[in-house]
């Protein structure tokens, strides 16, 4: 598809959203407030006390046409002012008493048009598309990773890991479905031999959307199976390609590192490939040092297998 028609296609979202949730209507529903009156309303609920040059900023309003929202807001008591203590050419704006009770029935509507909209879904199609919301967000927004967290994986999380491995690999790598296959022997021995003290999965999560995973492990003799002492491996570092350049390939590494030292591991091992350049980036930047390669045939494809380490 050609950009002009991608364009084409956005406009077309544009259109069918700003109708949907009601957007064209002169008021909100069931309120007395403009679209744009009930939006300074909601930032100056969250985050007061700010300049109207902040909020102009943030909003990206003009300021003439901020100012007379401003003026409206405050005709009708629902603003309070405050001198700025490091600039005084400056006022800090903020919610009146009388402000914060009107706000508070229009942030209830909108939170109950939202669960309406959601509730006619099933719980996978809630998952989806708040999922897609947030990589919306996360693409027209790149730089903003703050709202990431690594959490402990939950049920599903190692099927995800599972698929977006074997999706990832073969489309970059060109690795096949013998990889997907590892990656799930990986999972299942995780789970039937985690030790929750000594192991451990992170997802890294933008609300309900997955953007990358890792686990530490204890490491294992190839040949045995038996635990090497006081030896941990990282496993399974995955970011989804939007996600990447946020520092959450960083995050997840150092997570383990984190993790190893408080269990007592005395060295962390793992395995990657030259082509991953970005990882190996991130494993050299955290202190790992490559200890080993040689040139395999795996997974379809002729790599250069490399065995890195870490010493705690």
């Amino acid at each position: 598809m050609s950009t002009a028609a991608q364009a084409q296609a956005v406009r077309a979202f544009n259109r069918f959203y700003t109708r949907r949730v009601g957007l064209l209507a002169p008021r909100l529903a069931g309120g007395e407030f403009t679209l744009p009156e009930a939006r300074l309303l909601w930032e100056l609920a969250h985050h007061a006390p700010v300049t109207a040059a902040g909020l102009s900023k943030s909003l990206q309003l003009d300021a003439g046409y901020l100012s007379r929202l401003l003026r409206g807001l405050k005709a009708r008591g629902l603003l309070a002012e405050q001198g700025h203590p490091s600039d005084g050419r400056q006022t800090l704006l903020r919610l009146s008493p009388a402000g914060k009770r009107a706000f508070a029935p229009l942030d209830r509507a909108s939170q109950a048009d939202s669960e309406a909209l959601l509730g006619a879904l099933s719980a996978p199609q809630r998952d989806a598309l708040v999922g897609a919301m947030s990589r919306m967000q996360a693409m027209l927004e790149p730089d903003t990773a703050g709202d990431v967290v690594l959490r402990p994986s939950q049920p599903g999380d190692l099927g995800w890991i599972i698929e977006r491995h074997g999706a990832v690999y073969a489309a970059e790598h060109g690795l096949d479905t013998r990889f997907e296959a590892l990656v799930a022997r990986i999972c299942a021995g995780f789970v039937e031999r985690l030790q929750p003290e000594r192991e451990a999965c992170w997802i890294a999560a933008r609300g309900t959307e997955r953007l990358g995973s890792v686990m530490l492990v204890q490491a294992r003799d190839p040949a045995t199976g038996h635990a090497r002492r006081g030896v941990a491996q990282l496993r399974l570092l995955l970011l989804e390609p939007h996600a990447r350049g946020l520092g959450l390939g960083k995050r997840l590494v150092r997570q383990c590192g984190d993790f190893a030292r408080a269990a007592g591991y005395r060295r962390i091992v793992l395995w990657t490939q030259s082509a991953l350049t970005a990882a190996r980036a991130i494993y050299a930047a955290e202190g790992y040092q490559l200890v080993g390669s040689e040139t395999v045939r795996d997974f379809g494809q002729t790599v250069s297998s490399e065995r890195w380490e870490m010493r705690l």
